[in-house]
């Protein structure tokens, strides 16, 4: 159990998975930022103007520390741009603000799978920080017996279904991301604050590489969890440790 060779193995995969998908989001924004938007448009701006379109009145625009760090905070309703983000008058800075401005557009509308994710967000933490130690203990419990029965099948199964919840958080959290950069892209094009092109394409390109690490996130999360419902006894047939 524990020098498990599988285990080493997916979590090599999972880092690779998205040691790669950060590499190449910083790649695509490094290289958008060379790309000037003719609007001249800052990221705060390109914020600010696709509010104002939508009628959303009540989300402040903030400068935020650290690279890429750019998120939309439901609780406060602030948009929280990098100083590169938030300064930059490039296609990659308005992309990336355009793209948090899309959360809070969703947050507006009340989208229902970004409810679903804020909703599941407490007991996703606690999954995803538990639910293995959890199972671990189950196992331990079993030790010299069959897993699949008994109290440490029961807390091996509740420690699953905890880490299951932590799954679910970044399954949902896909469509998400990608339904915000869609919606970035629509408000760019129809405020002409990116003109079709090289511009568009370079704002299609680093959304679609930054939406990459949540598809990472989510296959690595799926592969965790289906290996810890097997060292549970919950698939694959009976285990003995």
């Amino acid at each position: 159990m524990y020098f498990d060779p599988i285990y080493m193995i997916l979590i090599v995969a999972a880092l690779v998975l998205s040691g790669g998908a950060a590499f190449l989001v910083k790649m695509k924004f490094k290289s958008g930022e060379k790309v000037a938007i003719s609007s001249g448009y800052t990221g705060a701006q390109v914020a600010k103007a696709i509010l104002q379109s939508c009628g959303i009145s009540d989300v402040s625009v903030h400068e935020h520390k650290g690279f890429l760090s750019d998120h939309y905070n439901p609780l406060n309703k602030t948009l929280n741009l990098s100083p590169e983000v938030y300064n930059g008058r490039s296609a990659a800075s308005a992309g990336v603000a355009a793209h948090e401005v899309g959360h809070a557009i969703q947050h507006a509308q009340n989208y229902f799978p970004m409810w679903i994710r804020s909703t599941i967000v407490p007991v996703a933490n606690i999954g995803s920080n538990l639910g293995p130690l959890i199972i671990i203990v189950g196992i331990m419990l079993g030790a010299g017996a069959e897993v699949n029965s008994g109290i440490g099948h029961f807390v091996a199964a509740i420690g699953v279904a905890l880490f299951a919840m932590a799954t679910a958080f970044t399954l949902v959290t896909v469509p998400v991301e990608f339904d915000a950069s869609a919606r970035a892209k629509r408000q760019l094009e129809s405020l002409s604050i990116v003109k079709p092109g090289p511009e568009a394409n370079t704002v299609s390109s680093v959304l679609t590489a930054a939406g990459l690490t949540y598809v990472a996130a989510a296959i690595s999360s799926v592969m965790m969890l289906l290996y810890w419902a097997y060292r549970a006894g919950l698939i694959g047939g009976r285990r003995n440790d």
